[in-house]
């Protein structure tokens, strides 16, 4: 959705603003999902300007909600993790420079997808892995 094209601002911001909506009646993980891109030229905005690779994002970064809200963002210097103090109304950081393990024992994949994997790809899943699925990206990370 293109909002506000007749403004020539420097910057695109593309998010999905309430990932895992369907999530919401079972008390579920939700947030938000942005990236923040220059805008190459003056001309109108359009959908080619959201379309640029992700190095080419100038910000980027999630927000969980529940019974905390975190957010997670970079501006390409690390990866840093925030945890909002409702008695004082900001983020705090908590997390420099997280990073994701090179092995772990927890993965996420969406299973829905099972008959387009190869045969070693599902024995792989079936027999090595312990489920865990959030319906949503930023959690399942």
């Amino acid at each position: 959705m293109l909002i506000e094209t007749d403004k020539r601002g420097k910057y695109i911001v593309a998010f999905d603003p309430l990932d895992g909506s369907s999530n919401i009646d079972c008390l579920v993980s939700i947030g938000s999902i942005f990236a923040i891109l220059k805008k190459e030229d003056k001309s109108i905005p359009g959908l080619a300007d959201a379309l640029q690779p992700g190095n080419k994002a100038v910000a980027a970064g999630y927000a969980l909600y529940g019974s905390a809200t975190m957010m997670v963002i970079t501006t390409g210097n690390g990866v840093h993790g925030f945890m909002l103090d409702p008695s004082i109304g900001e983020f705090i950081l908590t997390d420099r420079n997280m990073r994701v393990p090179n092995r772990g024992n927890i993965y996420s994949i969406n299973e829905g997808y099972t008959h387009l994997w190869d045969d070693a790809v599902k024995e792989y899943v079936q027999n090595k892995k312990i489920l865990r699925k959030e319906h949503l990206i930023m959690p399942d990370m």
